[in-house]
């Protein structure tokens, strides 16, 4: 049985209702209604963007425009980590964590799934590397703005009790211990209640999908579990080296506590 055709008709009737929600948003003053309509607009424009993208990705097949569009996946999950932050790290350095925590983790995973697991032909593979890829930078990119954005956040509302730690003899890592723990908890968070739920409580996208498009449950549930634990390693060793090296950051070298090194919150 093949997968059932969708009409751009029966897109409409979708995007109707999603209008329905923003109008009533807006008739209890939520504030949400232009956010809704403007985040629904950029799902149309950019999944249709990258649909044809993949297209000639995929009839190309070349390493070069494979790590081309890795690349620029990368540097916007760069961006939204930055961007996902109350009081991120002046002088680029929020960007500049997040994005190589997320490329150390993400990239090695993914490279060592493709080419020691499932082991396509040749092993960068669009079909396999660029969803794949996309799965773990979308779970990673949360993960390490959750954590950073609680890191930096906690570190300003606590910087008394650093402080005092600090005036008591604690080196750095003693004085925000507690904090990046917590942090780190919760970027790994939201993956290990997903694993908790998969299957039970809800059914994972990439399982749905490929079921929708006539694949045996069986083999859709192999690859929903692999795509979920490498997910996993990469959110979680994404987070810790985010938190490790965000935290070094909000000190110097003579053990002092730098929050002029934080960017004051929008708004």
């Amino acid at each position: 049985m093949g997968v059932i055709e969708l009409a751009w008709w029966q897109l409409a009737l979708a995007a109707l209702m999603v209008v329905a929600l923003a109008g009533c948003t807006a008739a209890m003053r939520l504030g949400m209604s232009r956010h809704l309509l403007i985040a629904a607009t950029r799902t149309v424009v950019q999944l249709a963007l990258v649909g044809l993208v993949l297209e000639a990705l995929f009839a190309a097949a070349t390493l070069y425009w494979v790590a081309l569009m890795a690349l620029g996946m990368l540097l916007i999950a760069g961006r939204e980590v930055m961007a996902r932050q109350k009081r991120r790290l002046i002088g680029g350095w929020a960007f500049g964590i997040g994005t190589v925590a997320m490329f150390l983790s993400s990239f090695t995973v993914t490279v060592l799934t493709l080419a020691v697991i499932i082991g396509p032909e040749p092993w960068y593979r669009p079909q396999y590397a660029i969803p794949l890829l996309g799965m773990m930078l979308g779970n990673t990119m949360t993960g390490v703005a959750l954590a950073l954005d609680r890191l930096t956040d906690t570190a300003w509302r606590q910087r008394a009790v650093i402080e005092n730690r600090l005036m008591l003899g604690q080196r750095w890592q003693a004085a925000v211990g507690d904090i990046r723990r917590e942090a780190m908890r919760s970027g790994l968070m939201p993956m290990i209640n997903a694993m908790a739920a998969a299957g039970v409580v809800s059914l994972p996208g990439m399982m749905t999908g490929q079921i929708l498009a006539g694949s045996p449950p069986a083999l859709a549930v192999k690859y929903q579990i692999l795509v979920m634990f490498t997910i996993t390693l990469g959110t979680g060793f994404g987070t810790l080296a985010a938190v490790a090296a965000g935290s070094r950051r909000l000190f110097d070298g003579r053990q002092r506590l730098r929050l002029d090194r934080l960017a004051a919150p929008k708004g």
